[in-house]
């Protein structure tokens, strides 16, 4: 279970910029998730859930996730495509000439903080 080790490193970038701003609470986390990330959601809200209690900022924070959808890039017939629903091979052409052009990031997108 990976989700565990991203909320750690998510916590732990929070406390720093917590310290760096002289932030004393942090209210809201909107973090993007990639749709094919690998990371899943419901362990990833229960890990939250379980490091925010350890981490004093962070006790009473929400987390919001939010979903960037996975786009493949066909270099054969330079369109694009959801990668969900089709895969590697291109609906269009039907290439193997593509690459995944985003959906497995997983980003820091808002801090609400006092």
């Amino acid at each position: 279970m990976h989700e565990m080790g991203i909320v750690l490193h998510l916590a732990k970038t929070l406390d720093e910029t917590a310290e760096q701003e002289r932030l004393t609470r942090i209210g809201k986390v909107v973090l993007q998730v990639g749709e094919v990330s690998g990371i899943m959601t419901d362990l990833f809200t229960d890990a939250w859930e379980y490091f925010k209690g350890r981490h004093p900022v962070l006790k009473d924070s929400e987390l919001v996730l939010e979903t960037i959808p996975a786009v493949t890039w066909c270099d054969a017939c330079k369109r694009e495509y959801p990668t969900v629903q089709y895969g590697k091979e291109c609906p269009y052409c039907h290439s193997g000439e593509t690459w995944l052009l985003r959906g497995n990031e997983c980003i820091i997108k808002e801090i609400e903080a006092e």
